[in-house]
């Protein structure tokens, strides 16, 4: 049997909501895979009392973290900080380190990282407090509406794509209502979705990239990624968004999509994997929507599709994040 011993970590909080629900689904997959690969391994999950959590593994004889954390008790913002107890107790884990997942969850300052670095991004605002007063030209209708510090499409819904600033206000009320947190709006652009995953380090490979396909959407939704077309299986929305792994692209766009792409992934600093989330407009300029350092890792997920099509299988991509990780312990 394999001497290492892999911990697992996760949210296992009882916040009833379809993406925490679903990672615990993908710790059974990988603790599954890990097993067969004869790691020894431990499960961590995160539940009413954080103090338990970081107790038990610095107790424990872990040597690497297989890091699945995306929110504590539902919350985003939370993921930074226990990349940081990993960070505290020199246990290397998969994935990015704190400071880049606190660069992309916030999303508002990521865009204007890119924007500082000329990469191409969706004009925007950040709005604050719902008694705000809109500065015309700054950002133009149509505009679609997020929390600025959320992951998994959390907040984001059919009515997200407003044209006028009735429903602009009512909507940004609506959200600062339920998360508590500043708005982002960006400019809404028409044309395909693309996510490109990328993984590895010095250098990073660039994966098969995909395209989400809108046309089974009715015509009255947006053709957007809500949080019902990633989670919620029985949905219109979840049928009408289908991914297509490669993309049929021109090989020029290609190049372009996927030189931005990377560009985004080195400037943020992600390691062992990542998935850029692009918009390319009808203009054939990729826009990066968001740089997601801690994207969904499950079978079925769009990187998991990305790693099939490269021709690799999905438990030797598990298996080499926690090599990777590993290998981290050993330069330190």
């Amino acid at each position: 049997m394999n001497s290492i011993k892999v911990g697992i970590t996760y949210d296992n909080s009882h916040v009833k909501r379809e993406d925490i629900i679903e990672i615990k689904g993908v710790v059974d997959v990988i603790e599954k895979v890990l097993v067969d690969k004869k790691y020894r391994v431990e499960r961590f999950g995160i539940d009413d009392s954080l103090r338990t959590f970081v107790r038990k593994l610095e107790s424990s004889d872990v040597e690497v973290i297989v890091n699945l954390v995306e929110q504590v008790y539902g919350q985003s913002v939370l993921e930074v900080s226990v990349a940081g107890i990993y960070e505290l107790l020199q246990i290397p884990y998969t994935g990015s380190n704190p400071v880049t997942l606190g660069l992309a969850l916030y999303k508002a300052r990521a865009k204007e990282i890119l924007a500082y670095n000329g990469l191409d991004t969706p004009r925007h605002l950040l709005i604050n407090s719902p008694e705000f007063k809109w500065k015309r030209g700054v950002v133009r209708f149509p505009i679609i509406v997020k929390p600025a510090s959320e992951d998994g499409s959390v907040g984001i819904s059919d009515s997200s794509v407003v044209k006028t600033i009735k429903e602009l206000k009512e909507k940004v009320a609506s959200l600062y209502e339920q998360f508590k947190q500043p708005i982002l709006v960006e400019e809404f652009i028409e044309g395909r979705e693309l996510n490109v995953a990328i993984v590895g380090n010095n250098p990073a490979e660039i994966l098969p990239i995909s395209e989400i396909d809108f046309s089974g959407l009715p015509p009255d939704k947006p053709k957007i990624v809500t949080y019902d077309a990633k989670w919620k299986t029985d949905s219109v929305e979840y049928k009408g968004t289908v991914p297509i792994c490669p993309a049929v692209l021109e090989p020029d766009i290609e190049n372009d999509v996927k030189e931005v792409a990377l560009e985004a992934y080195n400037m943020f600093g992600c390691r062992d994997y990542a998935r850029i989330d692009i918009r390319l407009g009808l203009d054939n300029v990729p826009y990066i929507l968001e740089v997601n350092p801690n994207p969904d890792i499950s079978p079925d997920a769009g990187l998991a599709r990305s790693v099939r099509v490269r021709g690799w299988t999905y438990e030797d991509f598990v298996e080499k994040l926690v090599k990777n990780a590993l290998l981290r312990a050993v330069k330190a």
